[in-house]
């Protein structure tokens, strides 16, 4: 949906995060595993403090535990980022966005006194400012706190990545063990282009078979990716009934593969809709898709396909590539979409004869199912704009 105070202006800033690759000597690498497993120790301490007593928020539990966390070796800036963390990981929990711990997203579950802890992994990412870290961009190299002391060590980015850190680096940055590799990511405010007045909308309907179908007949087949995660799970079956050694070790070599590919997809699907929309002078309506995956019944065999199409990722990567090329973006109500004649407006459960076809049972027109409900998409959009900007006109 759009929010009604839009202004046809710049509006802010997008928040990037930038990954930068560290390459630590020896005694470096064991001083950051070190430093990260102090530091979850430690936020194991606060969390076990705060579900004892019930106290998650910043300040509060920044003063419960501060001297604890300073007695256990760590500097004053650290100990504070451990206790944000450990009262940001509580108020993840409140929220209901731990939907693994908590069941359906959107749920709530008050933190009482005595409730079960969070607990912290011993590799978990621990967030750093510029009091505990200072990068020397010239050089490549960053100086970092660590329990064995301030440590300085090279990275590497792309010239891109460099001159963002250069020119839009802001607040905190995360140390993340991966995979046996260092990185620190980033965060970054890139200001937003400004908003340029819309000239129509292009629709885009987001699907399964077709990742995403524009109103001007563009589809991107998800045939390709459906199929590299079929295979991959089964592979994944497979080597995990075998239990070796070496099953074990190509299971984590093959880790975060699938989730890389999908997203490399959806990256360019969106810099393709994105260029496009520009290129044209028109916006973007998208459907507002949330807790689809609630609503939607299907039967087992569906569901796993369900649950690994990544839509929500899709739209973020449109939303920010949109707000940087200042193209308005609009998220329009998805109901009857699929049903509804883009001609003639009829809605009807039969226009729908299979999964790829759209015919119209009033005026007999005949599209594309995908195309038709892009165009529907679009129409919204268009007539969610004019009443946005109606106000701000008069």
């Amino acid at each position: 949906m759009i929010d009604a105070n839009l202004p046809a202006t710049r509006i802010g800033a997008v928040k990037l995060v930038v990954p930068v690759r560290l390459y630590p000597a020896a005694a470096g690498e064991a001083a950051l595993r070190d430093t990260l497993t102090l530091c979850n120790q430690a936020a194991g301490l606060a969390s076990a403090r705060a579900s004892g007593t019930g106290v998650t928020s910043k300040l509060s539990l920044q003063r419960l535990v501060y001297g604890d966390l300073k007695a256990m070796g760590l500097s004053a800036q650290p100990a504070i980022h451990v206790a944000r963390k450990v009262s940001g990981a509580y108020a993840a929990l409140r929220a209901g966005i731990r939907a693994g711990n908590l069941g359906e997203p959107g749920s709530r579950r008050r933190v009482n006194a005595g409730s079960r802890p969070v607990a912290f992994r011993a590799d978990a990412a621990q967030p750093y400012d510029d009091r505990c870290l200072s990068w020397q961009l010239d050089r490549r190299t960053v100086s970092i706190w660590t329990v064995a002391g301030r440590l300085r060590m090279r990275f590497g980015c792309s010239a891109a990545q460099l001159a963002r850190l250069r020119d839009h680096r802001r607040g905190e940055s995360d140390l993340v063990h991966r995979d046996g590799k260092w990185y620190l990511y980033a965060t970054c405010d890139v200001p937003e282009a400004e908003l340029t007045e819309p000239a129509g909308f292009l629709g885009v309907d987001l699907g399964i078979v077709n990742i995403a179908t524009t109103d001007d007949g563009r589809r991107n087949s998800g045939r390709y990716l459906n199929r590299q995660r079929h295979q991959a799970r089964h592979l994944r079956a497979r080597l995990q009934a075998k239990r070796t050694k070496s099953a074990k070790r190509l299971l984590r070599n093959r880790s975060r593969k699938e989730t890389r590919s999908a997203a490399d997809v959806n990256h360019c699907i969106a810099k393709r809709i994105v260029t496009e929309a520009q290129r044209t002078g028109r916006g973007i309506a998208l459907e507002d898709l949330t807790g689809i995956r609630a609503r939607v019944r299907l039967r087992k065999p569906q569901r796993v396909t369900l649950h690994s199409w990544a839509f929500a990722q899709l739209g973020q990567y449109i939303a920010y590539k949109a707000a940087m090329a200042g193209v308005a973006v609009v998220y329009v109500d998805p109901a009857h979409t699929s049903r509804m004649c883009s001609q003639c407006g009829h809605v009807s459960k039969k226009n729908r004869p299979d999964q790829a076809t759209f015919r119209c049972t009033s005026c007999g027109f005949a599209e594309h199912a995908d195309v038709n409900a892009a165009r529907n998409i679009a129409a919204r959009g268009a007539a969610d704009w004019a009443d946005v900007m109606q106000p701000h006109a008069a």
